[in-house]
């Protein structure tokens, strides 16, 4: 099966830590405290929690009102920052300053890990960055990390978050897919939801693929559905090909590709060793293959066989920054959401300009003994 799959993606292995723009150092790491793991302590349910438990404190009439705080959404919350009662701006304050101080506290945790030594920038994704909420905890977290003289910038993902999945499996993509497609299909798989899209590269405005966008993209939250594995993949399968007609439709060039951003651990055969426990059936079972399950529903975009490419889907969000972290050369990602996704990065950008302007160099010497 293993060789097989590596084959039939004609592109790389899944989970490569070596891609076209960049190095990945490392991804998916769980870190460990004695109350568990510590990416639970700064996940989108934190934030809840710290809310709830705010909640409870007050013994008049809550700000709030009767509404469990899991069913009071970011625009409530958003709008009580800014609204007339003080109480409740106050106590949506209090929760945004308790949980930066649990995020500060683990990302000083990677920080001081091997893996993210040399950490320059974090971006920081997932939905719970869509809200204003979001926004002040993400820069109330800066400002304490730097409190605690961290060199180092903590920013908003600048992509919807909906769309940096998506637009991050472009990066997956070798550089001949640009020159001869202006698209690709990408699939963002979550606990929830199951986002796919066709993805323009608009290679010829910007090679660095900063001016690329989601031209379409279908949305199927699964988890109301509860379907089988197998079920997931079946609607999967005909979601993409409604993409790939659509695309055809209107005129794209649609590349024979496929990248695929999706939780865990992702093997290079295509398997998942963990962290797929969210997702509908057992998807780490080492008789499931989502890649090559894609290729034998899918054998052919246009005129040319499907090459199938999957990643972490932190891994993914974080690569839709690529065009825009070429200042720095280490640089991660935390994705905040029912988890904490994380990863991390060296550019490979400098690399190939310091062997370029050394092989200049080279040459000039050269020109000049002779």
């Amino acid at each position: 099966m293993a060789e097989d799959t590596i084959t039939t993606t004609g592109i790389a292995r899944h989970g490569a830590t070596r891609l076209p723009s960049v190095d990945v150092d490392s991804f998916n790491i769980e870190i460990k405290d004695d109350d568990g793991f510590l990416g639970d302590r700064a996940s989108r349910g934190a934030f809840r929690r710290i809310l709830d438990q705010l909640r409870e404190l007050k013994h008049d009439a809550d700000p709030l009102g009767k509404k469990d705080t899991d069913e009071i959404g970011k625009t409530e919350l958003d709008e009580a920052l800014v609204g007339d009662d003080i109480h409740a701006a106050a106590l949506v304050h209090g929760a945004i300053e308790e949980f930066a101080q649990e995020l500060a506290y683990v990302t000083g945790r990677f920080l001081k890990s091997k893996a993210w030594a040399g950490t320059e920038r974090i971006v920081v994704g997932g939905g719970f960055r869509l809200s204003r909420v979001g926004e002040l905890a993400i820069a109330r977290t800066d400002v304490l990390l730097k409190a605690a003289e961290f060199e180092i910038d903590l920013v908003p993902i600048r992509y919807h978050p909906d769309e940096a999945g998506l637009i991050g499996c472009l990066h997956l993509a070798p550089s001949w897919i640009f020159e001869a497609y202006d698209s690709i299909i990408a699939v963002d798989i979550g606990g929830t939801n199951i986002r796919c899209g066709i993805v323009e590269t608009r290679w010829k405005k910007a090679k660095d693929l900063s001016k690329a966008g989601v031209f379409k993209s279908e949305l199927w939250r699964h988890a109301d559905d509860e379907p089988t594995r197998e079920g997931t993949v079946k609607r999967l399968v005909k979601m993409l090909k409604g993409l790939i007609a659509e695309a055809e439709a209107e005129g794209l060039k649609l590349a024979p590709f496929i990248g695929i951003s999706c939780p865990g651990v992702i093997n290079g055969d295509g398997s998942i060793e963990k962290g797929a426990q969210n997702l509908p059936g057992n998807w780490e079972s080492s008789k499931f293959n989502l890649p090559a399950s894609l290729v034998e529903g899918i054998p052919q975009i246009g005129d040319h066989d499907t090459a199938v490419l999957m990643h972490n889907d932190g891994v993914a969000q974080g690569l839709s920054e690529v065009p825009f972290m070429q200042d720095v050369d280490c640089w991660g990602v935390l994705t905040i959401g029912t988890g904490l996704g994380n990863a991390r990065f060296t550019n490979r950008s400098k690399e190939k300009n310091g062997k370029k302007t050394k092989d200049k160099d080279e040459k000039k010497e050269k020109k000049s003994k002779d």
